[in-house]
């Protein structure tokens, strides 16, 4: 399910165009269906030394395969077919816990809002929650 792209090590992900670096991934920033394609390109880069190939899957890269998450994501781990995830909405807000369906691609935000790190860690660590 997961799709490559090249990154440079500032953290930008490479442009159709092949010279820029968008700071999000995106449909404009070049996808390979392998590991062996994503190189041949790399190959024939300038400062190829400083681009790594990454692996765009729904846990490491989970805004991408699903448009309805939204905020800043700090956790995720996959459970029962679903990826969970650590939000919070916006910078300073309360932290949630969104539930992912891979096979839907619905996002459902849990209503608990949690006031600290320590406190929604423990929750999603124990996922002491209906999933």
């Amino acid at each position: 399910m997961g799709i490559f792209a090249l990154q440079s090590l500032a953290g930008g992900f490479l442009d159709e165009d092949l010279k820029h670096f968008n700071k999000v991934f995106d449909d404009w920033c070049v996808q390979f269906e392998s590991i062996e394609d994503a190189q041949l390109v790399l190959d024939t880069l300038e400062r190829n030394d400083q681009i790594k190939i990454v692996e765009i899957t729904p846990l490491s890269y989970p805004k991408y395969f699903f448009p309805g998450l939204q905020g800043i994501i700090h956790a995720t781990r996959e459970y029962e077919g679903k990826i969970i995830c650590v939000v919070e909405p916006q910078m300073g807000m309360s932290f949630r816990i969104a539930i992912c369906d891979l096979q839907t691609k619905k996002v459902r935000v849990l209503a608990t809002r949690y006031k600290s790190a320590a406190s929604v860690e423990g929750a999603f660590a124990n996922l002491s929650f209906d999933l």
